[in-house]
């Protein structure tokens, strides 16, 4: 599981405006985290669309928790922003699934199959107000 830059700096940015209740712009933002706007808007405008952030337009526009950070999963962000699920090794599943072919007589599936489970209930338990 790699967690990239995006995921960084969408939870330091949540993190920011959850202390807030005024909207947060991109510019204000990037300069305070010291990170690339155009990223940062790519980032944030993602989580907007999938009802994390509310958007404003206009001079006193930006992003504002849309919910309580009690309710937003570290796992739905990440997955948001990385635009794939979180796992641990490109593994399936399902032992039958196996992209290699060779499920039936994997050694290691049921270990690889078990800590992924470990992983989401993880990230599924955790929430922003967890990590404020």
């Amino acid at each position: 599981m790699l967690l990239t830059r995006a995921s960084e700096y969408a939870l330091l940015s949540l993190i920011l405006m959850s202390k807030s209740d005024e909207p947060s712009d991109v510019d204000t933002l990037s300069k305070r985290l010291d990170i690339s706007r155009s990223f940062l808007a790519k980032v944030l405008q993602s989580l907007s669309r999938e009802d994390i952030l509310k958007s404003y337009k206009g001079a006193k526009g930006g992003f504002v928790l849309n919910k309580k950070p009690k309710d937003i999963s570290l796992k739905r962000v990440i997955e948001i922003v990385e635009k794939k699920p979180i796992v641990v090794f490109e593994c399936s599943t399902k032992q039958s699934h196996c992209p290699s072919g060779k499920g039936d007589f994997c050694m290691i599936w049921p270990f690889l199959n078990k800590f992924q489970k470990k992983v989401d209930e993880f990230f599924d338990d955790l929430t922003l107000h967890d990590i404020i």
